[in-house]
């Protein structure tokens, strides 16, 4: 009977830790994704003239054009600090918890959910978080790009990262 439980249990964490890895392209990317970045620049696709806009529920997108993004990936924990740009920019510091997202048949994207900064809890409970999608990524620079409605067709803010 040890014998059988011992065979059940290895089994079964086995099968655990097997749901829990992700792909390996995933852990990839996650381990590419880990350090320090720096938002060059927001552009949109899909939308015609300009436009003022808030992204990420935070600051319009003008603003987060040279923030500063973290990522821990032992941790999966990170943060993004917006710095002052004269009147139009609140300086601010968010931390979030991330990771990178696999849907069969979709592209992989990048998560995160904003949390607090003594606790890590969720801020904002019951809220879904974010999601975008990875579109190019190495150890030098990082695209990612998240979906909108405009004028009732789909649009897309894109993020320019370089690592510093």
């Amino acid at each position: 009977m040890k014998k059988f439980n011992f065979m059940l249990s290895t089994i079964l964490l086995l099968v655990l830790f097997n749901a829990c890895s992700g792909s390996k392209e995933a852990r990839k990317d996650k381990q590419t994704v880990n350090g320090t970045w720096q938002l060059q620049n927001v552009t949109t696709e899909g939308i015609t003239g300009k436009i003022k806009a808030q992204i990420l529920e935070e600051a319009a997108y003008a603003c987060f054009e040279g923030s500063i993004w973290k990522f821990n990936q032992n941790t999966n924990l990170g943060s993004y600090e917006i710095t002052k740009n004269g009147g139009e920019c609140v300086g601010k510091k968010q931390d979030f918890r991330w990771s990178i997202y696999e849907e069969k048949g979709m592209p992989t994207r990048l998560q995160y959910k904003k949390v607090d900064s003594k606790y890590y809890k969720d801020l904002e409970e019951g809220k879904v978080g974010f999601r975008l999608t990875i579109v190019s990524i190495n150890k030098t620079s990082m695209q990612l790009k998240s979906e909108i409605s405009f004028e009732g067709k789909p649009a897309y803010f894109i993020y320019n990262f370089t690592k510093n």
